[in-house]
C-alpha cells in the first residue's frame, strides 16, 4: 500500500455527488415546478449546496455561501454547479417544493439498488438470522427546533419540534418509508400511513406507543405479522396456556382475548401474549410482548422485538452525525429540505461504505470525508489509506464511545 492516497482530478465532494444520476434532478425539478422559479441558482446547485452543508456541518447561511464561493472553480466541475448568495439560498429553501428532495431520495435509493443489487441485501447485525421474511421496524424521532419555528411546529409550551416517522427495513438497514411533519400529532395517528406499503407475510415491529387495536386488526386482515409490547393497562384474559411452567427467560406464553367491550370489537381474535425476563442495564426486567402470530416460538417473538433497536441506532446515527441541530431556515419548507438532504447524504455514504468495504463506523467515514471534502484524492485509495481492509467486518451501526480515565460507566 502506498504511503498516501492517489491523487485525483475530482474533489471528494464531487465523487460523492456523482452517485446521484445526472437526469434525476432536472426531471424532478420539472415535475415539481422548481425549474420555473430558478433563475441564477439552479435546482442542481441547490441540492449540492445542501449536501455540502450536511457534510461540512455548516452552521449558517453565510457559512455555506462563503465556503462555496471560495471554492467556486471546484464547485463548477460538479455538473456546472454554482455558489449561491445568502438571499438566493434562503429564498430557495423557503419557496421551493421540498417534495422534490423527498422524491430525489427515493429515486436515488432505487438507482443505487439497481447499480449494486447486493447493496440492499446486507442485514442489520441485530436481526435474528432464522427469519427469511421481510422485517420492518416502525418508530419516530423528534427533531428539536428553535422558537422561530413555533408558528408551524409548536410542540409544547415555548418549544417547537419536527418529527421523523420512519419504517426501516432491518434486512438492509435502509428506510422503506418516511414522513417528516410537525410533532403535534401522536405516533398512532401516522401508523396507518407508515404501514400502508406492508405486504402479506411481512413482519412489522414497533413500540407500545403504536398499539391501536383497530390498526392491529387491519394488519392482521392483510396477512401482516406484528410484534409489539403490551400497554400496562391492557385488559385481557387467557384462553389457552402454551407453556405450563417457566422455560428459560420465558415466564408465560398464552393465547389471550381482549376483555373490554369496545376493544373486543376492535380486535375480536385471539393473539399471543409472551411474558419474559429481559436484561436492561445489567438487570432482569419483566416485559410483556404481544403478537398475532400463533406459531412462532416465544423466544422468536422476544428476539424480533429486540431487533427493533436497529431503528433507534439509525436515528442515533443520523442525528448525532449529520447536521440536524443547526438549521439554515426556520420555515417548514427549509426544515424539510434539510432533513431530506440529510437522509440523502446518509444513503450516499452508506453506499460508499458498502462498495469500498469500509469496516469502521459510519461516524468515522463521515469525519474522514468531511476533513477531505475539497481534496483531490481517489476515494477508494483514501478509504484504504485510512485503515480499510478488503473483506473486513461490516460497517458497525453503533456509534463508537470513548471514555476518559476515571469516567468509565459502572
Amino acid at each position: 500500500m502506498s504511503h498516501k492516497p492517489t491523487r485525483s482530478k475530482y474533489a471528494i465532494l464531487q465523487q460523492v455527488c456523482q452517485l446521484i444520476p445526472s437526469h434525476l434532478v432536472p426531471k424532478l425539478a420539472t415535475q415539481f415546478d422548481v425549474d420555473k422559479k430558478a433563475r441564477t441558482f439552479s435546482p442542481w446547485s441547490h441540492v449540492i449546496t445542501l449536501l455540502y452543508a450536511q457534510l461540512a456541518h455548516a452552521l449558517s447561511l453565510n457559512d455555506v455561501c462563503d465556503a462555496l464561493k471560495s471554492h467556486a472553480a471546484k464547485l463548477f466541475t460538479i455538473r456546472r454547479a454554482s455558489a449561491p448568495s445568502k438571499n438566493a439560498l434562503s429564498h430557495a429553501n423557503r419557496n421551493r417544493d421540498p417534495r422534490m428532495a423527498e422524491q430525489l431520495f427515493w429515486e436515488t435509493l432505487g438507482s443505487l439498488n439497481l447499480q449494486c443489487p447486493r447493496f440492499a441485501g446486507r442485514r442489520y447485525h441485530g436481526m435474528p438470522r432464522r427469519f427469511k421474511r421481510t422485517v420492518r421496524a416502525v418508530d419516530s424521532s423528534t427533531i428539536k427546533l428553535v422558537a422561530n419555528c413555533m408558528d408551524w411546529a409548536k410542540h409544547r409550551r415555548r418549544k417547537a419540534a419536527a418529527k421523523l416517522h420512519l419504517q426501516l427495513d432491518l434486512q438492509t438497514f435502509l428506510p422503506a418509508f418516511a414522513i417528516v411533519d410537525t410533532a403535534k400529532r401522536s405516533d398512532p395517528a401516522y401508523a396507518r400511513e407508515v404501514c400502508a406499503n406492508l405486504k402479506d407475510g411481512e413482519i412489522v415491529v414497533f413500540d407500545k406507543a403504536y398499539v391501536d387495536f383497530d390498526h392491529l386488526f387491519e394488519l392482521d386482515e392483510r396477512g401482516v405479522f406484528w410484534v409489539t409490547r403490551a400497554k400496562d393497562n391492557m385488559d385481557c384474559r387467557c384462553v389457552k396456556r402454551l407453556i405450563k411452567k417457566r422455560v428459560g427467560n420465558i415466564l408465560r406464553d398464552d393465547l389471550v382475548v381482549l376483555n373490554g367491550a369496545n376493544t373486543r370489537k376492535k380486535y375480536p381474535r385471539r393473539f399471543r401474549r409472551v411474558v419474559a425476563l429481559v436484561e436492561v442495564d445489567g438487570k432482569q426486567i419483566e416485559m410483556t410482548f404481544i403478537s398475532n402470530n400463533l406459531e412462532w416460538a416465544a423466544s422468536s417473538i422476544t428476539d424480533l422485538y429486540k431487533s427493533r433497536w436497529g431503528i433507534e441506532v439509525f436515528f442515533k446515527e443520523i442525528k448525532q452525525t449529520l447536521q440536524l441541530c443547526d438549521f439554515l431556515g426556520h420555515n417548514k419548507n427549509a426544515i424539510l429540505w434539510q432533513v431530506w438532504t440529510a437522509l440523502l447524504l446518509h444513503l450516499l455514504l452508506r453506499y460508499l461504505s458498502f462498495v469500498h468495504d469500509w469496516s469502521h463506523s459510519f461516524k468515522r467515514l463521515f469525519c474522514l470525508l468531511r476533513s477531505s471534502i475539497w481534496d483531490g484524492f481517489a476515494l477508494r485509495d483514501l478509504l484504504k489509506f485510512c485503515g480499510t481492509a478488503s473483506g473486513g467486518l461490516p460497517m458497525r451501526a453503533a456509534v463508537e464511545q470513548v471514555w476518559l480515565p476515571g469516567f468509565e460507566p459502572t
